[in-house]
């Protein structure tokens, strides 16, 4: 399994760890039954840290992209391929499509500019 560098990792009860600096997850099976919590080792801090989830969620988070998160970069790769097209419309085209259509062509491109902008994974390092 290949853990994702730079990733934010949920731990439950409001935490969040980077994929890269946990280096052991130990569940606490005392007085709670296996699968409630988990004590996560990280590199940076000297003890461990509690997460309400388990160790199997935690290490599942740190391996792979959540659904959501997937299907959200594929639509901002979408929109991005779209705004490239669209750019390329001429003046002509674009007049034709706002008048016979009501499809304002100048209107999606800064929409979708808008979206592009956004911060992409990788780009929460400047959070810290």
């Amino acid at each position: 399994m290949e853990i994702k560098p730079g990733r934010m990792v949920h731990l439950g009860y409001g935490k969040f760890w980077r994929s890269d600096e946990i280096v052991g997850l130990l569940p606490i099976e005392d007085g709670r039954g296996p699968g409630r919590r988990t004590e996560v080792y990280a590199a940076t801090v000297g003890e461990p840290i509690v997460a309400s989830r388990s160790e199997q969620t935690i290490l599942q988070e740190m391996a792979t992209l959540p659904d959501d998160v997937a299907r959200a970069t594929e639509a901002l790769s979408a929109a991005e391929d779209l705004l490239d097209a669209i750019q390329e419309f001429n003046p002509v085209l674009r007049r034709m499509l706002k008048s016979e259509e009501s499809f304002d062509v100048d209107y999606w491109i800064r929409r979708l500019k808008g979206l592009a902008e956004m911060p992409e994974e990788d780009d929460q390092e400047e959070l810290f």
